[in-house]
């Protein structure tokens, strides 16, 4: 506990920030143009101090985004001193090689923070841009072998200077994204919530002196770190091991193993990930910052979920991993879909951890972030548009209860993009939307179900292009549970069905054809056999598992219930 302030005034000093990256948060939200931001939610929002400690990050943020947060302030505190940093700056980057990102979407945004003449810290932001250039629309599809071909590389760049847009280095932003109007509205949303959040701290510093608000943020900082110290102690000390594979890379490597061995000594934990597999040709390698974002959220989730979200959990994260490998990649590798190793590194993450605190843990959840673009030229208007979406799927069963069907899961916490958005903004139409039959694993507490999706272009053809996981290995239950079903794309023509490839680049879809997105369910936890009997009869009322499934799964319950049906009164 702090020595000369009380605990009442840490937490509500700490409140007063936490309230800036919220209130930050809804205004980029309310202010972009795209419908990956405004609905799907895909952005963050944080402070960090001086030192580029991450303070507090807004409650609703993605967990992915810390590193991004992290690596940016390394960066920007490597490349300039304190005295070069004026009121008014705004500093841009996203290059995961030489600017901290994790992949090129992701546009990194920092507003310095002064209280009283001093520089205190930064307001810092992150959203996903729909498109950023590169080969494929959308900037996220397979078949890129370095990220030069997945779009524009921001190296750290002073975008404002003491207050004065740099409007050539815009136009250079500008110059190379497809919708370069919607592309302007989401940079502009993400410099309105900087500048907004440089009033708010401004504000809070009316009411407290600089000197009580650094020792609450070395409280809030020494306090989670503590606490996380504390929970990793709780486990019992140990050697465990898992490992799982990537589907592809979407240039021809299969089954791409990924390795962990964990050790818990006391109050230490150490990640090895040596003997994972060498960085591959396709764009699903993790930069170190992105590794590192996996493993504090696990630990965070697993361990002590309650406790905030800053730098004592980062400063707790002990990773061994090969420079060059998939988990620890080195230019120039391209990384787009870094989200989906990342997913996948949580699952091994659970895995190994599952012997030590089976309470805690899940089945395999859907292991991906199904990536879907459809773009083409908007019949109503004449102008190109282009609708980018990641889709949720199957949430793994857990010790107490089923899991959750069609959401996003782990690393990413998006929303599903509502029906109405899709076919007011676009000229597409959603034929069905809906879970996947069959799609939950089976067990005393099943997975969650994968979603389907069925979109169809509206006087015009269009070109698809996404990316998929699980889609050949499906997610494991764990303690006896069945696996979850797998995902897949669906190319729906006058000609019938034709499956698509895991990571498709560009396929064309003539009007009147359609495209299915199948995403991935999820493991359940436990022996189906000690699945209770009201809890089949309600998956069989649900409409999401068929009778083949149940009585393959649960014959004893269904059994029973049968009986239950023709017995007399």
């Amino acid at each position: 506990m702090s020595a000369t302030v009380d605990p009442i005034t840490i937490e509500i000093v700490t409140s007063a920030f936490r309230s800036v990256v919220d209130e930050t948060f809804i205004a980029l939200m309310k202010s972009a143009y795209s419908t990956n931001i405004k609905e799907r939610h895909d952005h963050s929002t944080a402070i960090c101090d001086r030192d580029g400690r991450l303070i507090v990050q807004a409650e609703m943020s993605l967990p992915i985004h810390i590193a991004s947060m992290t690596g940016l302030m390394e960066t920007l505190l490597a490349k300039y001193r304190l005295d070069e940093i004026h009121e008014g700056d705004v500093f841009v980057a996203n290059d995961p090689h030489v600017a901290g990102g994790t992949h090129l979407p992701d546009i990194n945004y920092a507003a310095p923070l002064f209280l009283e003449g001093e520089l205190v810290g930064f307001i810092c932001n992150i959203a996903h841009h729909a498109d950023i250039g590169g080969m494929v629309p959308g900037s996220m599809a397979g078949g890129m072998s370095e990220i030069y071909q997945e779009g524009l590389r921001i190296p750290l760049v002073r975008l404002f200077r003491k207050g004065e847009l740099q409007q050539d280095i815009m136009d250079l932003f500008l110059l190379n994204a497809r919708i370069p109007d919607e592309r302007r509205g989401d940079h502009f949303a993400q410099i309105a919530a900087c500048k907004l959040g440089v009033r708010r701290v401004a504000e809070i510093g009316t009411r407290y002196s600089l000197p009580l608000i650094r020792e609450v943020w070395d409280e809030l900082i020494r306090r989670t770190h503590d606490r996380m110290r504390a929970a990793i102690a709780a486990v019992p000390d140990g050697v465990y091991a898992f490992e799982d594979v990537m589907d592809d890379d979407g240039l021809g490597t299969t089954n791409i193993p990924l390795k962990l061995k964990i050790t818990a000594t006391g109050d230490r934990v150490v990640f090895d990930l040596r003997g994972s597999a060498p960085q591959v040709r396709g764009n699903i390698n993790l930069p170190l910052n992105a590794t590192k974002a996996a493993v504090a959220y696990a630990l965070r989730t697993l361990l002590d979920p309650e406790i905030a979200n800053n730098q004592g959990i980062i400063d707790c994260c002990e990773i061994v991993a090969d420079p060059g490998s998939i988990v620890h990649c080195q230019a120039p590798a391209p990384v787009a879909q870094r989200l989906n190793t990342s997913q996948r590194l949580v699952d091994v993450i659970i895995g190994a951890f599952a012997p030590a605190i089976p309470g805690r843990v899940v089945g395999a959840a859907n292991g991906a972030n199904t990536t879907a673009v459809f773009s083409g030229t908007d019949p109503r208007n004449g102008q190109p548009y282009l609708y980018f979406e990641t889709l949720g799927g199957g949430f793994g069963g857990r010790n107490d209860r089923d899991g959750k069907d069609g959401v996003q899961v782990h690393i990413t916490n998006t929303s599903n993009l509502p029906i109405e958005a899709i076919e007011t903004e676009y000229p597409l139409r959603v034929i069905s939307y809906g879970f996947i039959e069959d799609s939950g694993g089976a067990g005393q507490y099943r997975g969650g179900a994968g979603l389907r999706r069925v979109i169809q272009p509206v006087g015009h053809d269009c070109t698809f292009n996404g990316a998929g996981e699980r889609f050949s290995n499906p997610p494991w239950g764990i303690f006896g549970a069945g696996p979850g079903g797998t995902g897949r794309f669906v190319l729906n023509g006058p000609a019938g069905e034709a499956v698509l490839e895991v990571k498709p680049s560009a396929v064309a879809v003539p009007e009147g054809s359609s495209v299915t997105v199948e995403t991935p369910g999820s493991g359940g936890y436990g022996p189906a056999k000690e699945r209770s009997a009201e809890a089949v009869a309600e998956d069989a009322r649900s409409g999401k598992f068929s009778d083949g499934f149940l009585r393959r799964n649960y014959p004893a319950q269904m059994t029973a219930q049968m009986t239950a049906r023709t017995e007399p009164a």
